[in-house]
C-alpha cells in the first residue's frame, strides 16, 4: 500500500530558521588564531561571536556566507568550505536555528585587514573554551579547529598561509601552530619532500643570521592561494 502523504498541519511544525556562521582562522603570533565579532544586539549582546546572519528568502547558503564574507568581514573573495550543520533544539532562545557553519583558512594580513576596518572585529586565540562566546559557538570552533588539524595529515590546506615562496622551517611553523605541539624536525620535512606538494626554487632566502636557507614554492597543482 503507497504511503499516504498527511495534510501540513502548521501547528505541528513550528517556523524553523536557517543562518550561516563563518570560522575564519589565521595564525597569528605562532598560536591559531580565529575572527569574531562583537554583537550589537540580544540575544547575547555585547558577547563575542562568529560573523553570521540569517539565510535570507532569496538566497541558498553559499550566497548567504558570501554575503556575510562581503557585508561584515569586509572580503569579496577568499575560499569558503562548508564545514557541518549545527541544529541542537535550544543552541539559539529566539527560535529554532540550524545554522550551516563554513570555514577558511586565510593569512594573517587579510584578517588583521578586516579588524583594522571594524571595530567590532577581534583575532583572539582558537582556544576558546573558556570565553563567554555567543550560542554554541566554541563548539563549532572546536569543530572546526579538528577538522583543520585531521586535514593536515592528508592535504597541503597550510600552504594558504605562506607566502609564494617559504622556508620549510615557515611550514613547520604553521603546522605547529595549528597542532598546537612540536615536530620532529627531520621527520617532518621528510614528510613534505615526499608530499609532493612543494618543490624547491633554487634560491635561498635573502640576508640571514645564519646560512640562508632554501626557498620553496607550491607544485603546480596546489598554486591557488584560496583552496589548497
Amino acid at each position: 500500500m503507497p504511503y499516504a502523504l498527511q495534510p501540513y498541519d502548521p501547528a505541528a511544525y513550528p517556523p524553523v530558521a536557517v543562518t550561516v556562521d563563518l570560522v575564519l582562522m589565521t595564525v597569528l603570533k605562532g598560536q591559531l588564531a580565529v575572527l569574531l565579532q562583537r554583537r550589537g544586539q540580544e540575544p547575547f549582546a555585547g558577547q563575542l561571536a562568529l560573523p553570521g546572519s540569517f539565510v535570507g528568502p532569496e538566497e541558498n547558503l553559499e550566497m548567504a556566507a558570501r554575503r556575510v564574507l562581503a557585508e561584515k568581514v569586509g572580503m569579496t573573495e577568499g575560499w569558503l568550505e562548508q564545514l557541518y550543520s549545527f541544529g541542537e533544539p535550544d543552541r539559539d532562545p529566539r527560535m529554532r536555528v540550524v545554522s550551516i557553519a563554513y570555514f577558511a583558512l586565510l593569512p594573517v594580513g587579510s584578517l588583521e585587514a578586516a579588524v583594522g576596518g571594524r571595530a567590532d572585529l577581534t583575532l583572539a586565540s582558537a582556544d576558546v573554551h573558556e570565553m563567554p562566546l555567543a550560542f554554541d559557538h566554541v563548539t563549532i570552533i572546536a569543530h572546526a579547529r579538528a577538522r583543520l588539524r585531521g586535514k593536515l595529515a592528508y592535504s597541503p590546506v597550510a600552504l594558504a598561509l605562506l607566502p609564494d615562496s617559504f622556508t620549510l622551517r615557515d611550514l613547520q611553523a604553521v603546522h605547529e601552530a595549528i597542532l598546537g605541539t612540536s615536530l620532529n624536525k627531520p621527520a617532518f620535512r621528510r614528510r613534505m619532500m615526499d608530499s609532493g606538494w612543494i618543490e624547491g626554487t633554487g634560491e635561498r632566502e635573502p640576508a640571514a643570521a645564519f646560512r640562508p636557507a632554501e626557498l620553496f614554492r607550491r607544485t603546480d597543482r596546489h598554486r591557488s592561494r584560496h583552496r589548497p
